[in-house]
């Protein structure tokens, strides 16, 4: 990762918003480097790509495992469950066997030894 003033940074923004649809009005800073020139309108569809994907990502996880209701913490274990999670995910998502959501076929595989040994591709009876 190169630092300094030959980073390749061209910009630095601040992006100020607004979140009303708690009901509580908050203001929120968040600040980005990137190596575009400035223009408002690129980086404006940047930042909404960029947030659109880590929103989808982040809600399937959180309705198939309830993640933001984690209370694990201690020292890199919320990191490893999370990629453990994510591992559960795809693996979940490439089955193509089950017809269901990917939370409808994380609870089947928590009733059935069967259909778990098949998401996770392992083969009990040999």
């Amino acid at each position: 990762m190169r630092t300094g003033p030959d980073c390749g940074a061209s910009s630095a923004w601040r992006l100020t918003g607004k979140e009303l649809s708690t009901g509580k009005s908050s203001v929120e800073k968040r600040y980005y480097i990137t190596s575009h020139k400035p223009d408002a309108e690129l980086l404006g569809k940047l930042i909404r790509q960029h947030w659109s994907i880590e929103n989808r990502c982040h809600w399937v996880l959180d309705v198939t495992w309830r993640e933001d209701e984690s209370r694990i913490r201690k020292n890199k274990a919320a990191q490893n469950v999370a990629l453990l999670r994510k591992i559960a995910l795809d693996l979940l998502k490439a089955d193509k066997t089950v017809k269901d959501t990917v939370r409808g076929k994380r609870l089947q595989a928590t009733f059935s030894e069967s259909i778990l040994s098949q998401f996770l591709r392992i083969d009990y009876s040999k």
